[in-house]
């Protein structure tokens, strides 16, 4: 039975009681994300494998090791493949690899701080560039009137984060550090800002995570935390050019710091929280109101949830979780994990265009 098929149909036993064969909120430890990268963050499922990418994290300079791409089994967690990313500068630049998409080929794009989008092919693991780095931006303050700039309140470097395609070919990537979310054309080249706003701004990682609405009219998009110590997820019309008018509250967090998330067949939303001392999964309706929260126990921090940054679907009611454990990992490098968690739900398909 082919891996789409099985999906389907267990997406339909769900409803008639296969759900008992686990409990919601059921955690298990799938797979070791490997050092001494780790600090994954991006996950996406592609057929039987799963990809995570990393290190997403400052201190990289002194680490004189590529950043990379892992590939493991769905089923049985186990590391199948190991890509390095090329063209870094790895002694004495900061370095890492970020979020991950798939285009309609089964072509891999991946993140990189230094050097932009690159695009791998699956079967050769042939590498080529996709997009140029990500500009760094004056802050509009010191700017004096020349565009673009970055509507923060500090100077701060370009760091790419999040990647989602539309329907017509166009790659958005969100920005953290400069309040901005690029686009890059069908067929890659230059990215281009699609929309900045001061709302995006933050004194640690603002703009975050990025997902299309199932209906494709949307842009939903995550800030970690803002200048006012909140997280928020917002909604954007997908057109050529939103308006600050345009950005919508869909809900707002007073803790937690929401990182990526996935949309379920269920239209519910599922939200990673990353922040020590609330990490776990937010599961919003589609009414933009909390209905569950998935979170550790009270006398363990960091277990079962440590800062879990990006989550996938594997086609049989799991989310697959990607902890980052940004404040654990350099100790407790265990910690860098891709947790399976049982929510009942299948993925609401990303879209996959034809990418020149």
């Amino acid at each position: 039975m082919n891996r789409t098929f099985k999906s389907a149909l267990l997406g339909l036993c769900f409803a008639a009681g296969a759900a008992s064969a686990a409990e919601f909120g059921e955690v298990s430890v799938l797979a070791q994300v490997p050092v001494p990268n780790g600090f994954p963050e991006g996950i996406v499922v592609n057929g039987d494998r799963f990809y995570v990418g990393g290190p997403a994290t400052l201190g990289t300079s002194l680490n004189n090791k590529p950043s990379r791409v892992f590939e493991f089994d769905l089923d049985s967690g186990a590391l199948t493949r190991t890509f390095l990313t090329e063209g870094e500068k790895v002694f004495g630049s900061e370095h890492a690899n970020s979020c991950l998409a798939f285009d309609g080929a089964n072509r891999l794009y991946v993140l990189n701080n230094q050097i932009g989008t690159w695009r791998m092919d699956l079967q050769t693991e042939a590498k080529v560039s996709y997009s140029a780095p990500f500009p760094n931006l004056p802050n509009c303050a010191l700017a004096l009137g020349k565009k673009p700039c970055s509507p923060t309140p500090l100077n701060l470097p370009a760091l790419p984060n999040d990647i989602v395609f539309d329907e017509a070919g166009n790659a958005y990537v969100s920005d953290s550090m400069q309040a901005t979310i690029w686009r890059i054309p069908p067929g890659g080249g230059a990215p281009q800002v699609w929309f900045q706003d001061s709302r995006f701004a933050s004194p640690y990682i603002g703009v975050n995570g990025l997902r299309l609405s199932p209906d494709r009219t949307k842009m939903f998009i995550s800030v970690t935390v803002d200048m006012l110590g909140r997280g928020s997820i917002y909604t954007l019309p997908l057109v050529a050019q939103p308006q600050k008018d345009d950005l919508q509250v869909f809900h707002r967090y007073l803790a937690g710091g929401p990182d990526g998330f996935a949309f379920g067949q269920s239209g519910k939303l599922y939200v990673t929280l990353a922040l020590p001392g609330s990490s776990g999964i937010s599961i919003l309706e589609p009414d933009g109101t909390e209905s569950a929260r998935l979170r550790n126990k009270l006398l363990s921090p960091f277990k079962p949830y440590d800062s879990p940054a990006n989550v996938a679907f594997d086609g049989q009611g799991n989310l697959l979780v990607t902890n980052h454990a940004f404040a654990t990992g350099i100790l407790l490098p265990g910690q860098f994990q891709v947790l399976k968690v049982f929510v009942g739900d299948t993925e609401s398909p990303l879209a996959k265009p034809l990418v020149p």
